[in-house]
């Protein structure tokens, strides 16, 4: 179900389908065009085009992926920008929700696209990313599919100059450099075992000594107990929390089914974004899994900007988070 932003190359990719930035004559082309009919085998992938003829600007058709990984080959023509005032975005849209819809019907679980229009077609990456993160997302909502979004090189990924510049700034002025965490950590350390030895000093009663099992009867609640919880709470149901949290259904059924299992860090995040957490209910979820946030690493700096600022848009944090090459969230 999840959508992944990844940099690679779309020929490589371990999918069902695959989607071809096509032209309406189905001819081999340049850039994402022209490699997919190289790997593909192109006489033979020619051939097929030119058994359909054509298609029409925001339509989609389907081949064989011949001599790729993958299964088949979806082949959809985006729109050449013409300033934003010829249907450019409709047609777009239609793009990404046509090859979608086809994909579903031909039963395909993994679909990896390019940017659609982004190159020599020339609409704006910035643009064009929003169009394919919001249609994807929305098709998410109600399908199950584990859908890439495959860039090449970060000069084709289009995060808005404001938004990085934002986020490079609340990085600078709130990060703190490892080995200033730890002196700080060894001070506060020292400070610790200088109290505790005064307290010593001062009460040297012996405390009695509570058994493991007393111990043990006062386990506080585990994280998916407290998950399942804040689902209830905030009035959602499973189904809504896991497509929000950008998580595989299987996984969540795993949490679910499993009150002691305990997920990665990106994961109990994904959730917090999805239930639209605070930062302190934020790293009180992330205690249950024993996790917390630092401002000596930069993930936990661009996931405390997102919070604080209201943003809980997981598809946005994570074109954010492949922007300064952290891990994503969900997926």
């Amino acid at each position: 179900m999840p959508l992944e932003i990844v940099r690679n190359d779309i020929t490589k990719m371990k999918v069902d389908v695959v989607i071809n930035a096509a032209n309406t004559a189905l001819q081999m082309g340049g850039g994402v065009c022209g490699a997919i009919f190289s790997a593909a085998g192109a006489e033979q992938l020619q051939a097929a085009c030119n058994e359909i003829g054509e298609c029409p600007v925001g339509q989609a058709v389907i081949t064989d992926g011949f001599q790729l990984q993958a299964k088949h080959i979806i082949h959809t023509v985006g729109p050449v920008w013409r300033g934003g005032t010829h249907n450019e975005e409709v047609l777009l849209t239609a793009c990404y929700e046509n090859s979608l819809a086809l994909a579903a019907s031909h039963d395909c679980q993994s679909i990896a696209f390019p940017l659609i229009a982004s190159g020599i077609y020339g609409y704006p990456k910035e643009q064009a990313l929003k169009i394919a993160i919001s249609t994807i997302s929305a098709f998410l909502l109600k399908h199950e599919m584990i859908v890439y979004l495959v860039v090449y090189d970060k000069q084709a990924f289009g995060l808005s100059e404001k938004l990085f510049t934002s986020i490079h700034e609340y990085i600078d002025e709130h990060y703190v450099e490892e080995h200033d965490v730890r002196f700080l950590r060894n001070r506060q350390e020292l400070h610790e075992v200088l109290e505790s030895q005064i307290i010593m000093e001062e009460a040297p009663l012996k405390r009695k000594k509570r058994r493991l099992e007393e111990v043990l009867n006062h386990l506080d609640e585990s994280f998916s107990e407290r998950l399942l919880r804040l689902i209830d709470e905030k009035g959602m149901t499973d189904v809504e929390t896991y497509k929000k949290a950008n998580i595989d259904r299987r996984l969540f059924s795993k949490i679910r089914s499993s009150v002691d299992y305990t997920p990665l860090k990106k994961t109990v995040i994904a959730f917090a974004i999805a239930l639209e957490l605070n930062l302190d209910q934020t790293i009180d979820l992330l205690s249950k899994a024993g996790y917390t946030l630092s401002h000596s690493n930069k993930f936990d700096l661009i996931i405390e900007y997102f919070i604080e600022d209201e943003n809980f848009n997981i598809h946005e944090i994570n074109e954010a988070l492949f922007a300064f090459d952290q891990v994503l969230l969900g997926a």
